[in-house]
């Protein structure tokens, strides 16, 4: 008997770092017949479960370990459009939790300022102004605090510690010893002020109070939740704008009349109407017409493909030529666009979300921290130092382990390092992306777009004797210019270039499948394919037949010209290579990154391409699938892969890739998919991009060994009941002050080219 599997989708919430994500995965998987991965980044869970297991088991199971999970909200059809509004619901739900992380930001830090002021400045320190920092700290400890004290809560059921375990019990330590000590300590009295005694002594702490340390803190580590949550955010916008390309309305064909209607609607047989410039609102065959579709986007294929009746097209494609008549072959899920959109979801899910480094020190220094405190509590009440000493102690071990400095040192870098990068034209997306850029040694180029302009260019004129080029470019460039193929485009664009205005043609008609005719200054023009000269009886002489066949094998689109009976030249249009790509590789094997060409192109024009710019391996003629399969399969070598692309064809591999860079000129698919964009779609700031990255990285690891450091050395101090207040807050201060400064030095980094 055969077993039905069942996949779902669900949404988790409540998880504050990647150590949830894996204790949500690990409670599943121990379900008999589940099988989950579950990603961070995304909040998602991708289950695969046997058909005797409901979806609200699954559910049950998640709420039991402490988060939540939310059952996906059933739509009539997986149609494009149902599916797109299905993920904006989500991103605004995102929005909310957004919102309330930012409220609690602005709250914590317009409250915390004055507090951290005051402790700082002894000369401000007015009357009572112990109990104004109270007053302002109580809410920041509470309110703004909260996620802090829940996750903590959450962690603590689950015999779990991380960063917000060290969060909560640190601050709480420091507010509650406030407590105490401005109650039923000397701490309360009118004219307290911290003392400046720089010396290790024994104290029983009855005149110290941490109110800035558990305000300072909190609001510090917020604003790196905060940048973080609003990055993250952004996750899943990659199938959002995949589905979103497709068309949203489509014409068809019902007892010989035409009627618009909402794309989910198509069924598998109905036929459709496409006009010149529409998208293909979805997979099928061409029943009637002819024309040239763009499936760059799709593809990455650089030269319109020529359609006709009975030739497969591709669900948002783009018409650029005639009308066409369609029968729709696949619809909804089935079609290549929503299997790309799947691709990409599967590639985030599978991709192993990065530990944060804080967390992963954490796990470690968190327990030990509480041991040494309870260890510090007991050595003292046994050695007979009375239970205000001990205590004394054991608070202000986990006072001093409070992570201020460890907080900020990864959101201080970000963001000192994330804005660097967006002067220069570099998004970086979040933390967990750094780390992929240290270990990335292979670096897999799209060419359309990415290595090459992906759009077509007019490349070289070859002529008879006696024919000027000139005289070329101004007749075939004004027939050109009546077309809307974009071959035609490239060569009325680069015509009006070199020679100025071009006139208007006479008696212009397009040949569908061969070119195009007409009477232009009193010369009866023909311009396109071999074949439309052939028929006219102009045959090619042989200097421009070689020509052709050299083009043609370089992978350049050949376009013959005749007028007056003679054949006089052949055009040469292509996807031209960016001026800047051969320095891009340059520079990239310098960071000891070796450059892989992949495309959807035929395999002459991914050679020609990587022999002008340097690279010797190409894998081409590859579709969108494949390119995630050809990411696995480096991947699966032991390689730590980049992928640098900017169509929807990339979006997949982009996901999958180690190290995603996308081209901000390229489609909001990429984009999504990507880990960094790189804005002004220069490769060469690709190199730029990763030594960046790797910068943001090398001060992230600087910030976190002295912020630790300074944790490991003082708590000695602490446990030994010698922490003087003013050691610990100079010591406090000068360590977030040296991790602040030190990410400031990213402000200095240069592009290459700088």
């Amino acid at each position: 008997m055969t077993t039905t599997v069942t996949q779902v989708e669900l949404t988790i919430g409540g998880m504050t770092c990647a150590s949830c994500a894996a204790r949500v995965e690990k409670k599943l998987n121990r379900m008999d017949g589940v099988e989950a991965t579950v990603n961070y980044a995304t909040e998602k869970a991708k289950v695969t479960y046997r058909e005797d297991i409901g979806v609200a088991d699954l559910v049950a199971t998640v709420e039991a370990t402490g988060y939540t999970a939310a059952v996906p909200r059933p739509v009539r059809n997986t149609g494009p459009a149902h599916e797109a509004d299905g993920t904006a619901d989500e991103a605004d739900d995102g929005g909310g939790e957004l919102r309330t992380l930012r409220q609690r930001l602005l709250t914590s830090v317009v409250l915390a300022v004055p507090v951290v002021v005051l402790a700082m400045v002894p000369a401000w320190q007015f009357t009572y102004w112990q109990w104004l920092s109270l007053t302002l700290t109580a809410p920041v400890v509470t309110y703004a605090a909260w996620p802090f004290h829940r996750a903590a809560w959450t962690n603590a059921r689950h015999g779990a510690a991380t960063m917000d375990t060290l969060i909560s019990v640190g601050t709480s330590a420091a507010f509650l010893w406030s407590l105490w000590a401005l109650f039923l300590g000397d701490a309360g009295m009118p004219g307290m002020t911290h003392s400046f005694e720089l010396t290790v002594a024994r104290s029983d702490g009855a005149q110290n109070i941490y109110l800035e340390a558990a305000a300072g803190v909190t609001a510090f580590i917020l604003a790196g939740r905060y940048f973080e949550a609003r990055s993250k955010r952004r996750a899943g916008a990659a199938l959002k704008a995949l589905l979103e390309l497709g068309a949203k309305e489509v014409t068809v064909l019902r007892g010989g009349r035409e009627e618009l209607i909402r794309t989910e609607e198509l069924a598998v047989g109905d036929r459709f109407v496409v006009r010149p410039g529409e998208k293909i609102a979805t997979d099928g065959t061409v029943v009637e017409g002819t024309s040239a579709v763009d499936a760059s986007m799709l593809t990455g294929e650089s030269v319109p493909v020529e359609v006709g009746v009975g030739d497969g097209v591709t669900g948002a494609t783009l018409n650029a030529g005639g009308r066409l008549v369609v029968a729709a072959t696949r619809v909804g899920a089935d079609t290549q666009l929503a299997r790309m959109a799947e691709l990409v979801a599967d590639a985030q899910n599978g991709k192993a979300a990065a530990q944060r480094l804080a967390d992963r020190i954490s796990a470690v220094f968190v327990p030990v921290v509480i041991a040494l405190a309870l260890g510090t509590l007991a050595f003292w009440l046994i050695s007979g130092a009375g239970l205000t000493a001990a205590f004394t102690a054991a608070v202000a071990v986990l006072i001093i382990a409070c992570p201020c400095a460890l907080g900020l040192a990864t959101p201080t870098a970000l963001m000192v390092g994330t804005g660097r990068g967006a002067q220069l034209g570099i998004l970086i997306k979040g933390p967990e992306v750094l780390e992929s850029t240290r270990k990335v040694d292979t670096i897999v180029l799209d060419k359309t777009g990415t290595v090459t302009t992906g759009r077509m260019t007019l490349l070289k004129v070859h002529t008879t004797r006696g024919t000027a080029e000139a005289d070329v470019l101004r007749l075939a460039g004004a027939l050109e210019h009546a077309s809307e193929h974009p071959v035609a485009r490239a060569i009325a664009a680069g015509a009006t270039e070199r020679v100025g205005a071009l006139s208007v043609p006479e008696d212009f008609a397009n040949v569908p499948g061969l070119g195009v005719q007409g009477v232009v200054e009193g010369h009866a023009v023909l311009v396109g394919r071999e074949k439309l000269l052939d028929a006219w009886a102009m045959p090619l002489p042989s200097g421009l037949a070689r020509a052709k066949e050299e083009a043609e094998a370089a992978g350049r689109t050949a376009v013959a010209v005749a007028w007056d009976g003679e054949a006089r030249a052949v055009l040469e249009v292509a996807d031209a290579v960016k001026a800047t790509s051969a320095e891009a590789i340059r520079r990239l094997r310098a960071l000891g990154l070796t450059p892989i060409l992949l495309t959807g192109d035929n395999r002459a024009v991914a050679e020609a391409v990587a022999a002008e710019v340097g690279i010797d391996e190409v894998i081409a003629e590859v579709m969108p699938q494949d390119k995630v399969d050809v990411v696995k399969r480096l991947q699966g070598e032991g390689r730590s892969v980049a992928m640098v692309g900017d169509g929807v064809n990339d979006a997949a591999a982009l996901a999958q890739a180690d190290l995603g860079l996308a081209m901000g000129t390229g489609t909001d698919a990429a984009i999504e998919a990507g880990d960094l964009t790189l804005v002004r779609g220069d490769l060469r700031v690709a190199a730029d991009a990763i030594r960046l990255a790797r910068r943001t990285l090398a001060t992230i690891k600087g910030n976190l060994f002295w912020a630790f450091g300074y944790n490991v050395a003082a708590l000695p101090l602490a446990a030994a009941g010698l922490l003087n207040p003013m050691i610990a807050g100079a010591a406090m201060a000068f360590s977030s002050v040296f991790v602040v400064g030190n990410s400031l030095r990213l402000r200095g980094f240069r592009a290459e080219d700088q």
